[in-house]
C-alpha cells in the first residue's frame, strides 16, 4: 500500500494494520487472513468484501455499464469519424473482478456481440485458461497495485470475459507516462497497464481478426485510477524525472546558451 493510501485512510478515521506482501492470500498473515481474525475479534466488526460483495459487481451493471452504452449510443457518426454505435469492444483489467464483470452484463445484454478483454499483469493468477499463466514463468512477479491476484476473487465471472491480455510493469510504465505526456491523464500503473494490453490487442492481426476490423468500432478502455495514490513511489519519481533529453528539453538549452 502507498503511502497516500495510508494517510487518505488515516484521515478518514480508519487504523491501518501492515500485513506481508509475500503472504499467501489463505494465510492467517495476509490481509484477508488478518481482517478475518479481527472481525472474530471486534464486537459488531464486518467485513465489506470486495472480492466477494455482489454488490461490488452490480454497481457497475447498473452504474458504469448503462453510463458507457448511453455515451457510446448518443455519439453520432460522422464521415471523420465513424461509429458503429456501439460498444465493440471493452478493455478493462481485474483486480477484484467486479468492474469487468458489471460492465461486461451490462453491455452484453445491450450490445451482444461485444467482445471484452481483460489484462492481467504477468504473475497474476487471475487471467484463465490456466495454460496462459504458464508463460509467466514460476518466478514472475508485478510491482503494479490495484490489479492481479494469488487467488481467484468470488465476484469475477470468467464467462464474461472473452479474452485476456497479459502484461508487464515496464510496459505499463510506458503507457502511463504516454498518457500523462500527451492526453494530459495523471493515471497510475494500473491504467498504464490497461492501456498496454488494448493497444497491443488492437495492432495484432489476432486481435483485429476477432473484431472484424477496427475501422468505426468503438472501443472503451477503462482508465481506473489517478496518481494520488502513488506520487511517493519510486516508479512515479522515475518516470516524472524523464532522461532529460526529450526534444523540448535539448530546445531550452540550446536558447539558454544564446547571449
Amino acid at each position: 500500500m502507498s503511502l497516500e493510501k495510508e494517510i487518505t485512510l488515516r484521515a478518514l478515521g480508519a487504523e491501518i494494520i501492515r500485513t506481508p506482501t509475500e503472504a499467501p492470500s489463505e494465510s492467517e498473515e495476509s490481509n484477508i487472513g488478518v481482517a478475518k481474525r479481527l472481525q472474530k475479534l471486534i464486537p459488531g466488526g464486518v467485513i465489506l468484501d470486495q472480492y466477494n460483495n455482489p454488490a461490488n459487481p452490480d454497481a457497475h451493471e447498473f452504474g458504469t455499464g448503462p453510463e458507457i452504452i448511453e455515451a457510446i449510443e448518443n455519439t453520432p457518426s460522422t464521415t471523420s469519424r465513424l461509429s458503429s454505435g456501439k460498444v465493440d469492444v471493452l478493455f478493462a483489467g481485474a483486480g477484484t473482478g467486479g468492474t469487468i464483470t458489471g460492465i461486461s452484463r451490462a453491455i452484453k445484454r445491450h450490445h451482444p456481440n461485444s467482445i471484452v478483454v481483460g489484462i492481467d499483469p504477468k504473475g497474476s493468477l487471475i487471467a484463465r485458461p490456466e495454460e496462459l499463466n504458464k508463460l509467466d514463468g514460476e518466478s514472475a512477479s508485478y510491482v503494479v497495485e490495484g490489479i492481479g491476484y494469488d487467488f481467484i476473487p468470488g465476484v469475477l465471472s470468467h464467462d464474461q470475459v472473452d479474452q485476456w491480455v497479459k502484461t508487464d510493469d515496464n510496459e505499463a510504465w510506458a503507457a502511463a507516462r504516454k498518457l500523462m505526456r500527451t492526453e494530459g491523464l495523471l493515471v497510475g500503473g494500473s491504467s498504464g497497464s490497461v492501456l498496454a494490453g488494448a493497444l497491443r490487442w488492437l495492432t495484432t492481426e489476432e486481435g483485429m481478426m476477432s473484431a472484424g476490423g477496427v475501422e468505426g468500432k468503438n472501443a472503451v478502455i477503462i482508465l481506473p485510477d489517478g496518481i494520488r495514490n502513488y506520487m511517493s513511489k519510486p516508479w512515479f519519481a522515475e518516470l516524472a524525472r524523464g532522461d532529460g533529453q526529450s526534444e523540448l528539453a535539448k530546445q531550452i538549452a540550446e536558447l539558454l546558451k544564446k547571449p
